[in-house]
């Protein structure tokens, strides 16, 4: 019987995503960030997910490397095929790609059941997740990221997803760009009703950009959502998702008390 594959991981979620899939024994190396779980947090580093030491890489001996489609640079992704090694470009745009990533490392990596069985489980939890929130009141959102100037998301980004599945409209969807700079009055020409960021945020920042807005509705609505939930594309998101629609359902209940 052949050996299972030696594998390296160019970005933290990939390397979550093989562990969901029954392939975490196979890991190797890891980019920096990766922080579960705890055994492929320990692993050696390769570099970040976006510049790769090729030279510590190719130490490690990996018979496959996940790629990140999308994120890992196309220089990188070629120049690990030049030297011979096979790659796996595993892409994740949406909450449903999730599922289907579990599927596609599992095949490739020789563990397609546990695969599956996390990939159904996966599917389960976010179904559920729509059928809970699918009747909730709409409430304007603003994804606010750094304040000088700020930021906010379009709807190519997968933030845009959870906000639509916790009855958020996201008032920056028209965005040409996943996410791109927002000025301080296309803001209040928007009319969030709700502002919501990330506690990697600092908080003390966004309160002293809203403090000269002090009667409207965003500032005084807040939703802080752990990112390293929300933004990390692996089944984790589930939870980080579940924190923004609890968050968002705390703001109605404060506006319905008014």
């Amino acid at each position: 019987m052949a050996a299972p594959p030696r594998v390296v991981s160019l970005a933290p979620h990939l390397a979550e995503l093989a562990c969901e899939a029954g392939a975490c024994g196979q890991l190797v190396g890891v980019v920096e960030y990766t922080d579960a779980p705890a055994a492929a947090a320990a692993l050696p580093k390769v570099g970040n997910a976006w510049a790769v030491n090729l030279e510590v890489l190719l130490s490690l001996r990996p018979d496959r490397v996940l790629l990140w489609d999308g994120g890992t640079p196309a220089a990188t992704g070629q120049r690990l095929r030049d030297l011979g090694l096979a790659v796996l470009p595993v892409r994740v745009q949406t909450l449903d790609d999730i599922g289907r990533a579990l599927e596609q490392i599992g095949t490739a990596l020789g563990t397609p059941q546990p695969a599956q069985r996390a990939a159904q489980t996966y599917r389960e939890r976010l179904g559920a997740l729509r059928a809970r929130y699918r009747d909730r009141p709409r409430l304007r959102a603003f994804y606010q990221i750094e304040t000088r100037p700020a930021y906010s998301i379009g709807r190519t980004s997968p933030l845009h997803e959870a906000l639509a599945l916790c009855g958020a409209d996201n008032v920056f969807a028209d965005l040409p760009t996943v996410a791109g700079p927002v000025s301080t009055e296309a803001v209040l020409a928007a009319r969030p009703e709700v502002v919501v960021h990330t506690s990697e945020e600092n908080a003390a920042e966004i309160e002293r950009y809203w403090a000269p807005f002090a009667r409207l509705p965003a500032a005084r609505h807040r939703v802080v959502v752990d990112a390293n939930l929300l933004t990390r594309q692996s089944p984790r998101v589930l939870e980080g998702i579940e924190q923004l629609c609890r968050g968002l359902d705390a703001v109605r209940a404060s506006r319905a008390s008014r």
